[in-house]
């Protein structure tokens, strides 16, 4: 058995800032574990910036003024203490970047360079080119290995193991060596990312971006926020759903439909293309619905039309771009559109965060940052530039709490996590001597298609009533699939089987979250309810397990300085 005063349970920005900021507290052992290699975690695929009021392209904003933006875009479902001491944390946590080497993009002066980005008033986002999050997550594992952190590369998290509302450890599978192993912490930090794929191949996400920890941790008796909170990104590629980066809008790209017309000067007359992201994903569709798009279907899209920015623009902004068009959609933006449409980018709900100044959740020893969580900072859509932002500020915070944590708690609980460790083997061989049962492909791929349809960009009741129903069935079939391969090294059938299971839990939370909010805010557009309900549902989703029993509650939404308002772009 492994023992760790501190580990950390994902390798992106938010998981790397918290294993830093855990070893640099004297004397504690810290691991990171990661079910891939470090640096190919979701944060690499972030590409326009981080947010934070540094003053360098406009002098005249402020933190006020980020606090606002930030408060507006959640449509006033963000907790408002969260938000401001987040943004009062920005400005210091890019400089720390900038200190650890990570390699920005510099205006005349030599200065951090800043780009608009939507929804904000100023522009406030940092950047390197079109790569940000790779430059990101590269320099924080340069820090990790300089300071000493233990990274466990391609381990896989099966199981948190808490008793009475304390955490004892955990359980993994370490894929190279072949074996379940379980490990005895005092205290951890969940920062495994979104869950995307629960949309399958339309979602901007990486593969892995399954809902691991998510799923672990409400199994393990952590309630879920706001789970129905899904942003679907307006530009993701039309046939592949890749992320074409908001930056290509902050340089001033159009958004054409099929008769030459920039649209969202229908929806966001003021703002245009640099709306928030769930007002220009809901105009892209209703033009593909109405016919205004091109091509019809699932396969329909509009156009990206980044011509008019010349050649040496796109080849020093936005050059991730133009390979990615040119390699996935045949398509060069200097010369030509890039068809697009919205695709699932990022999930604001997540393991309930129950205070913002250490990322604690309700077990005791279990915290949580990153797109895993929800603080919430984010409340109904999450505004571009503030993810980046986010991973950083919360990593940060999540680390030292667990750090502090791990040096109140004395001992391991080693028997419950030992036990757990065999009650996994006993699976792994159960379900790798099946003969027959349901395939993951063909679950995955009919959960994909019905959220897609009943809970994407636009939702009704009734879909939704339907979608449950078929995710009810699906979580039945899933207790027969096989696996066929009893291989124990390297067994990525588990894995798949494994992760399957985590999309299957969080996408029954997203739809009963979605289906009891009978409004439309932010990212949640309900055709049967198309308005705004503050006095009914200006409050938190609170999802929690008993057994195979999801409970739905609410708890009220932190306001401070800004009563909610109309939001207007």
């Amino acid at each position: 058995m492994l023992n760790f005063d501190v580990l950390v349970i994902g390798s992106g920005g938010a998981g790397m800032r918290a294993a830093l900021e855990a070893v640099r507290q004297e004397g504690l052992s810290v691991g990171l574990m990661t079910k891939m290699f470090p640096t190919r975690s979701a944060t690499g695929c972030a590409q326009g910036g981080i947010n934070g009021a540094l003053q360098n392209a406009d002098p005249a904003d402020s933190i006020e003024k980020h606090f606002f933006d930030t408060v507006k875009g959640s449509d006033y479902l963000g907790d408002q203490d969260a938000i401001e001491h987040f943004v009062s944390q920005m400005p210091d946590a890019i400089r720390e970047l900038d200190y650890f080497g990570v390699p920005f993009s510099r205006d005349g002066e030599g200065r951090i360079a800043q780009r608009n980005f939507g929804g904000a008033s100023s522009p406030r986002t940092c950047f390197s080119a079109d790569v940000t999050g790779h430059v990101i997550l590269h320099t924080l594992y340069e820090q990790c290995l300089k300071h000493g952190v233990k990274v466990l590369a391609e381990w896989y998290l099966l199981q948190v193991v808490a008793d009475q509302g304390k955490l004892c450890g955990i359980v993994a599978y370490d894929l190279k060596g072949g074996r379940i192993v379980p490990i005895a912490t005092k205290a951890i930090v969940i920062a495994t990312g979104g869950a995307g794929r629960i949309y399958w191949l339309r979602t901007t996400n990486p593969f892995t971006s399954t809902g691991d920890g998510i799923a672990a941790c409400f199994d393990a008796g952590i309630p879920l926020k706001d789970p129905e909170f899904v942003q679907f990104h307006p530009t993701g590629l039309a046939g592949t759903g890749i992320l074409m980066s908001e930056a290509s809008r902050g340089e001033g790209g159009y958004l054409l439909n099929n008769k030459g017309e920039r649209f969202m000067a229908r929806y966001a007359p003021e703002k245009m293309e640099l709306a928030t992201r769930d007002l220009v994903s809901q105009a892209i569709e209703t033009e593909i619905k109405e016919g205004r798009g091109f091509g019809e279907g699932l396969s329909a899209y509009v156009q990206l039309d980044l011509r008019h920015l010349g050649r040496e623009k796109i080849l020093e902004r936005l050059p991730q771009i133009r390979d990615l068009a040119i390699t996935f959609e045949q398509v060069d933006p200097i010369n030509e559109p890039i068809p697009i449409r919205p695709s699932c980018h990022y999930v604001m709900g997540g393991i309930d965060i129950i205070d913002y100044r250490t990322c604690a959740t309700a077990v005791e020893g279990v915290f949580a940052a990153g797109e895993a969580c929800c603080v919430s900072i984010h409340g109904a859509n999450r505004l571009g530039g503030n993810s980046l932002a986010d991973i950083v500020a919360f990593g940060k915070f999540a680390g030292k709490g667990a750090a502090d944590c791990a040096k109140q708690r004395h001992g391991f609980s080693e028997g419950l996590v030992g036990q757990a460790a065999r009650a996994w083997e006993e699976k792994f061989q159960a379900v790798t001597t099946r003969k027959t049962g349901a395939s993951v492909v063909s679950i995955r791929d009919r959960l994909a298609e019905i959220m897609w349809n009943n809970v994407g960009v636009f939702r009704t009741g009734a879909d939704m009533e339907e979608a449950l129903k078929v995710v009810d069935g699906l979580i039945k079939e899933y207790q027969t699939v096989m696996v066929p391969d009893q291989n124990k090294i390297y067994n990525t059938l588990f894995v798949n089987y494994i992760e399957l299971g985590s999309m299957l839990t969080v996408a029954k939370a997203v739809v009963l979250g979605a289906l009891n909010r009978k409004e439309s805010r932010g990212s949640h557009c309900r055709a049967d309810f198309p308005n705004r309900d503050d006095a009914q549902f200006l409050k938190h989703t609170i999802v929690s397990k008993q057994g195979s029993t999801y409970n739905i509650s609410y708890r009220p939404v932190v306001i401070t300085k800004y009563q909610p308002a109309e939001r207007k772009y």
